[in-house]
């Protein structure tokens, strides 16, 4: 079985590193201008770092203490000031701020805002968006306090600038996401064979540790911890006793995983059969879910428009899905890239169909990424019309050139 490769460490850190600094030069001044900043401040205590500090580092970064970062739109260039003992590895000139010098952090902090004068000055709070809330209040205060009123009066909430810096894909990014889904699909597929798997002997349990282990053994940190499940024709009982997670011939399983490569995370849910003897496929009923849950992904990527708030996208989906007649669809999907769930617009929730306030209203925007995550629920004859749920979820990106799946997307069942 082919496996893409991963990067030794060195390489990737030198591939993210650049990439942060493409970022930073191009996106950084665009986003700010877009949504009106021209400061933008990232305040941090060490081992608590703001999400979006994260993804304004080094991958080599060592951050003890406060973090004080200060972006300021001179007009010209965007001046990015370490106020922190922080390396940026060149990515931002060196640190103001001495240890023994004379003023600390804030007092350096305010000489650069007063200064510089900015009318509009971003910090990182929201009631929304989790990811745009990394100012904590007692750091907010202490801000505040130190900068003054009449500076203090000119801070809002970042939130928009967040937003559009944490969803946005750079084009080279978008090429590296097509190799962190190939390693994210390559797992899948291994961990659905027969390699891992011997029915009648292995758990789902287990297939979440192989999982875990095998991300382990390519030195890749995991999106989330993995979620293995199983569905079967419940009129055929199991013998008493017996442990219900068990893999057994006839089962259809399913899986919620990801991995993070390059500083980007996977996030992906497919289906297997697990073959009978003398079995070559699954059993068309279960064939036919998938097909009906890849129907279903159509229809919600061809519901997508930039401009559009998530509620727009959802609502416009399902009155397709509906129209169409698929079986009992739901769509609950999110933006995904440097971070997990958010920034940008939410698609639906599992238990929420209709417009969530907030988070729905976020708009989407070209050049940033969303899973395809959603379900349908279908009859399955073999089954004796078993009413079965076919949950996917696959990476896709929109750009100018429309909507693509990142690496691919599964249109067959696994066969075990």
């Amino acid at each position: 079985m082919s496996f893409p490769s991963v990067l030794p460490i060195r390489e990737q850190a030198r591939i993210v590193n650049q990439t942060l600094g493409h970022r930073l030069e191009h996106l950084l001044p665009a986003v700010m201008r877009e949504t009106g900043f021209d400061a933008w401040l990232i305040i941090g205590h060490e081992d608590n770092h703001d999400p979006v500090f994260n993804t304004m580092v080094p991958m080599e970064v060592w951050a003890p203490i406060l973090q004080v970062l200060l972006f300021y739109d001179n007009g010209s260039e965007i001046e990015r000031i370490n106020i922190s003992r922080t390396s940026m590895l060149g990515l931002m000139p060196p640190s103001t701020w001495e240890p023994l010098g004379e003023k600390d952090q804030w007092q350096l902090l305010r000489d650069a805002l007063e200064q510089r004068s900015p009318k509009r000055i971003g910090i990182n709070t929201s009631d929304v968006i989790w990811a745009a809330d990394g100012l904590t209040s007692s750091l907010k205060a202490r801000l505040f306090e130190s900068i003054g009123g009449e500076l203090a009066s000119r801070c809002q909430s970042a939130e928009p600038l967040c937003i559009r810096w944490l969803e946005t894909r750079l084009p080279e990014e978008l090429e590296l996401y097509e190799q962190t889904c190939a390693i994210a699909h390559a797992m899948m597929r291994q961990i659905y064979s027969r390699d891992v798997i011997t029915p009648g002997v292995t758990t789902t349990e287990d297939l979440e540790w192989a999982y875990w282990q095998l991300a382990s053994d390519l030195g890749l940190p995991l999106s989330f911890k993995p979620f293995y499940r199983l569905y079967r024709d419940e009129r055929i009982p199991l013998p008493e006793g017996s442990n219900p997670k068990v893999i057994h011939p006839g089962d259809m399983l399913h899986c919620d995983v990801g991995v993070e490569y390059l500083r980007l995370k996977s996030d992906h849910q497919e289906l297997a059969y697990v073959l009978r003897p003398g079995e070559t496929a699954a059993p068309e009923g279960l064939t036919r879910g998938l097909h009906e849950a890849n129907r279903l992904e159509d229809i919600f990527t061809e519901s997508w428009e930039c401009g559009l708030s998530g509620n727009a996208i959802l609502e416009r989906a399902l009155q397709r899905a509906h129209a169409e007649g698929l079986s009992h669809p739901k769509i609950y999907s999110h933006s995904l890239g440097h971070l997990l769930h958010e920034p940008g617009p939410l698609m639906g929730l599992p238990w929420q169909q209709t417009a969530i306030a907030g988070r729905g209203d976020v708009v989407m925007h070209e050049n940033t990424a969303y899973t395809v995550e959603l379900r349908v629920d279908v009859e399955v004859p073999e089954w004796g019309n078993q009413l079965v749920a076919f949950p996917v979820e696959q990476d896709a990106a929109i750009t100018a050139d429309g909507v693509h799946y990142i690496d691919g997307r599964q249109t067959e069942l696994h066969l075990v």
